[in-house]
């Protein structure tokens, strides 16, 4: 992984204004651009994926950054998609939802009540994932379990979340879900191209802002504490900080992320349900920053992209086998592209590209004298062709 610029150093700052010049004209393409080579269907898709592209980000703040492997973020991808969906069920100022007479319940339970408010409905999209992220953080690193078995207890908390929200069927709906396409939000039907091209310009902003953010606390010294984490936690520990604060802390944000991806995933999709905390979407999500690389952010993003775009259009043409290809490519990337496809350009590719058309690699080391060409020029002028410049310490002058 290449080391973190300090963002107080000049060349700091001016790296980062660039990058972030970089991304705010790619989010202006995907704006203006897109719309215009793309048809209402793929723009839908990609909408999709931008959005799954934000917890992407999440996971990588937390696994190539902090070296925390969850299995579970599809509870907080979950949480937000609820939250949203449950505020549009409810307009427009409608009593009880349809869904409810299915069960003989007469009276909206009182936990819907408060998502009548959109404020609020914002608020839980960011602040419900973010706490239950916390809270289950702080229960898990304050008993210092990290590694594999931090990963085991993320997905068995999964596992907990998907049967309790499945078997909710008075409350929630149950297997059924949520469904947002046929709702409406300030008078205009969410499933109409109106709302879904507002709804896919908000998911390139707050991609872009997202990332923004994830670049800000990865820089600097808090940036630099997590990778310390991520590297030697006990060499971060007996240097008398507390990794517990710092881990809670960076994974309620990263629940919070993936809140708000799966809210923008929800109206996009139509539909929340409990298969959002299935198992095997958790792990794709993690499939997608190891496809992109670890510990780049871009990558993270790239990833989500490849992957999911790769995904649709492989099931349009092999839907029965397309499944085979996703794991072929997570195959190929950990034999082939360890550090994904970001970090394969970053360190691999200049010198692969230089040993195909048969250059020699650079040395990174102090090279041997013998190979050193200027070096070997003087030895040339002091016809010295063969030995080495460097007397023995006992017949030089100052000896």
């Amino acid at each position: 992984m290449t080391a973190l610029t300090d963002s107080r150093t000049p060349s700091g700052k001016g790296n980062q204004k660039v990058e972030f010049l970089v991304v705010g004209a790619i989010a202006l393409l995907l704006i203006f651009i897109a719309p215009l080579l793309l048809n209402n269907f793929r723009m839908g898709l990609l909408g999709r994926f931008l959005s799954l592209s934000i917890v992407a980000l999440g996971i990588d703040l937390i696994w190539g950054y902090t070296g925390m492997l969850s299995l579970g973020h599809g509870i907080f991808f979950a949480l937000g998609g609820y939250a949203f969906a449950m505020f549009l069920q409810l307009q427009p100022d409608v009593a009880v939802p349809d869904f409810f007479s299915l069960y003989g319940v007469a009276e909206l339970p009182w936990f819907w009540e408060p998502f009548r408010s959109f404020p609020f409905t914002l608020l839980a999209i960011v602040f419900i994932p973010a706490l239950i992220a916390g809270i289950l953080g702080y229960l898990v690193f304050r008993n210092r379990i990290r590694g594999v078995y931090f990963s085991i207890l993320t997905q068995a908390a999964l596992v907990v979340f998907f049967n309790f929200f499945n078997g909710q069927q008075e409350l929630i709906n149950g297997t059924n879900g949520l469904k947002t396409s046929t709702t409406e939000m300030f008078g205009q039907s969410v499933g109409g191209d109106g709302m879904q091209t507002t709804f896919y310009i908000f998911t390139v902003i707050l991609l872009a802002l997202t990332y923004g953010l994830c670049r800000w606390l990865t820089s600097g010294r808090f940036g630099r504490m997590l990778i310390a984490i991520r590297d030697d936690e006990n060499r971060v520990r007996f240097s008398g900080y507390d990794p517990t604060a710092f881990k809670v802390v960076v994974f309620a944000v990263s629940g919070a992320i993936a809140g708000i991806s799966g809210a923008l995933y929800t109206v996009q999709s139509g539909i929340v349900s409990p298969q959002y905390m299935d198992i095997a979407f958790s792990i794709e999500m993690v499939i997608w920053v190891a496809v992109g690389g670890r510990g780049t952010l871009i990558g993270a993003i790239l990833g989500a992209l490849v992957v999911s775009w790769g995904r649709a259009l492989l099931s349009e043409k092999y839907p029965d086998i397309w499944l085979f290809f996703q794991g072929a490519l997570f195959l190929i990337v950990v034999t082939v592209l360890p550090d994904g496809i970001v970090g394969w350009f970053r360190h691999r590719a200049l010198d692969q590209m230089r040993s195909l058309f048969g250059k020699p690699t650079p040395v990174n080391t102090y090279p041997q004298i013998e190979v050193d060409e200027t070096i070997r020029q003087e030895a040339r002028l002091y016809g010295e062709p063969h030995e080495p410049l460097v007397e023995p310490s006992s017949q030089r002058p100052d000896a």
